[in-house]
C-alpha cells in the first residue's frame, strides 16, 4: 500500500519526517508542468510547501525532485513556495486540503510522490488531479 493513512501520516510528521501528495498539472499547455505539496516538520511546526516544476518526465524518469523549476518573475528558480506553518501535524493535513485541494487519503512517504506522477504519465497526463489550481500560487512578500 503506497498511500500513508492517517495515523500513520501524522506519526510520520511527528516523528520528524516529511510526507509528500502529487497534485497534477499545472503550467499551460505550451509550458507544461506539475504541482506537488510536501508538509515538513520544522523548528516552528509543520510546514506545507507547494512545489511547482516543468513536466519533462515519464515512465522512466520520475523523480519530481530533479525536474528543472520555472522561473519567477524576477528570474529566479521556485524550489518551493512555503504556504503555511501550523502548530499540529492534522492541522496541517487540513490547510493542504483547503489551500491546495490535497486529499486526506493521498500522501505518501518522502521521495514517493514519484511513483504518483509515474502513474499520472500512465493515466496520459490528465488536465487536472486536485481541486485548486490557483491556491498554489506564492503570497506575495
Amino acid at each position: 500500500m503506497r498511500h500513508l493513512v492517517v495515523p500513520f501520516a501524522l506519526n510520520a510528521l511527528r516523528r520528524g519526517r516529511s510526507i509528500e501528495q502529487f497534485l497534477g498539472a499545472a503550467g499551460t499547455p505550451e509550458a507544461p508542468g506539475i504541482r506537488w505539496a510536501e508538509l515538513r516538520p520544522t523548528a516552528e511546526g509543520f510546514a506545507l510547501v507547494v512545489h511547482l516544476a516543468q513536466d519533462i518526465g515519464g515512465e522512466g524518469s520520475y523523480d519530481l525532485v530533479e525536474f528543472p523549476s520555472f522561473e519567477r518573475e524576477d528570474g529566479e528558480e521556485d524550489f518551493g513556495c512555503q504556504i503555511a506553518v501550523v502548530d499540529e501535524p492534522l492541522a496541517a493535513l487540513t490547510i493542504a486540503e483547503k489551500r491546495l485541494g490535497a486529499g486526506r487519503d493521498r500522501w505518501v512517504n518522502q521521495g514517493m510522490a514519484g511513483d504518483e506522477y509515474r502513474d499520472y504519465v500512465r493515466a496520459g497526463r490528465p488536465p487536472c488531479l486536485s481541486a485548486s489550481q490557483s491556491e498554489a500560487e506564492c503570497p506575495e512578500t
